[in-house]
């Protein structure tokens, strides 16, 4: 519930954070010299409201809410000797929050992202419908993808809480850090955090093959060896699901094959074709009436069509597939923002800001205009 900003002469994490929550915050950041800054429906603002912070305020900051009681070595030596280094932290009955703690002209700041204290109903999203059948998936690698604060994690964590709930099977996360908590339902949860109960990402995924897990989420894929780890837990019979930082389902497949050498590549392409069920990518726009954003989503389904062209390098052919994938429910990011504007929830200006490819959508502006269905 929305609230107006009260003016405080003195500045108080937890009483800061708790009214950004109610405000309906997505990000804080707190650096020297400035109001404390946040993020609210993908705009950034200055919170006048609060007096501008030194770093001795922010310093008590950081140690008023680092673990420390249940990792106090740990944080003591990353506050002495790392600019940069995350960790969560919740306020009970308020929210979540992950953290990072970085440095600014030698100068310590945070930079703190809301977090639900419950995954959020997979219905209540506004993603493609396809998108619960990922949960029906019995094995391979599935993809969200999407620039930073677009959304990955919640839709990601919705999926895990959607089998929580209708599925027995057992769920290994690997995440650095771990950000939304899961109590067992139907499943068995086991959450990790990296370099406290594993190594790495990689080495995280190794274990967890011998771990009986049906399903790994892996909270990122960040280099090659995560991405190895993550194609033969894929190709050994279980269901991985992670996240990337690309903007569209289609070009995932390049960024992929691209993170390894040439002569890997041949190998690398019919292992991705045989492993890859789907990507989603997805971009949250803000709404007409300014107080929310909706994603905006590209969705490639990977069919024995798909495969085939994934493995004679013929990426660029996939577009026109997924242009032409109702059958599938697959659908285009240019398509997607088109439909949300169709439907009056976001603005044709931001609909085109929000495109990667702005010919093709202004065309298919110009053809609504006109009277002309052009929904493909």
């Amino acid at each position: 519930m929305e609230q107006e900003l009260v003016k405080h002469d003195i500045f108080e994490i937890n009483e800061c954070l708790e009214e950004m929550v109610k405000f309906g915050v997505s990000d804080v950041h707190l650096m020297a010299g400035s109001h404390p800054i946040y993020r609210k429906n993908g705009k950034i603002e200055q919170a006048e409201n609060y007096p501008v912070l030194s770093e001795d305020i922010i310093l008590a900051s950081i140690r008023q809410i680092l673990p420390v009681q249940t990792l106090p070595k740990h944080f003591a030596i990353k506050m002495e000797t790392s600019n940069d280094f995350d960790f969560c932290y919740e306020i009970e009955g308020v929210s979540r929050f992950r953290v990072n703690v970085c440095s600014r002209m030698y100068q310590k700041g945070m930079v703190i992202r809301v977090i639900p204290s419950e995954p959020v109903d997979i219905e209540e999203l506004h993603l493609p419908p396809a998108v619960t059948s990922f949960a029906d998936y019995n094995n391979g690698l599935v993809l969200v993808t999407g620039p930073t604060g677009s959304g990955k994690s919640t839709t990601l964590a919705s999926i895990i809480d959607y089998i929580n709930k209708t599925q027995q099977k057992h769920i290994i996360s690997i995440e650095d850090p771990v950000e939304f908590v899961f109590t067992n339902k139907k499943c068995a949860i086991s959450q990790r955090q990296v370099e406290f109960d594993t190594e790495s990402f990689s080495s995280g995924v190794k274990y967890a093959l011998r771990q009986d897990p049906d399903i790994i989420f892996i909270g990122e894929i960040r280099d090659i060896e995560t991405l190895n780890a993550a194609l033969k837990a894929a190709e050994t019979g279980h269901l991985v699901f992670s996240t990337l930082h690309t903007n569209d389902a289609v070009q995932t497949i390049n960024r992929i094959i691209n993170m390894f050498d040439p002569e890997q590549r041949p190998f690398l392409r019919q292992q991705l074709a045989s492993t890859l069920r789907a990507t989603l990518a997805q971009k949250l726009v803000p709404t007409i009436d300014g107080n929310s954003r909706r994603p905006a989503c590209e969705l490639l389904v990977v069919t024995s069509t798909i495969r085939d062209l994934i493995i004679k390098e013929e990426i660029e052919s996939i577009y026109s597939l997924v242009k032409a994938g109702s059958f599938n429910q697959m659908i285009t990011m240019n398509t997607s923002l088109f439909q949300l504007h169709k439907a009056g929830i976001i603005s044709a200006e931001d609909a085109v800001e929000y495109s990667d490819n702005k010919n093709e959508l202004q065309q298919m502006l110009r053809g609504m205009y006109h009277g002309v269905s052009r929904d493909n």
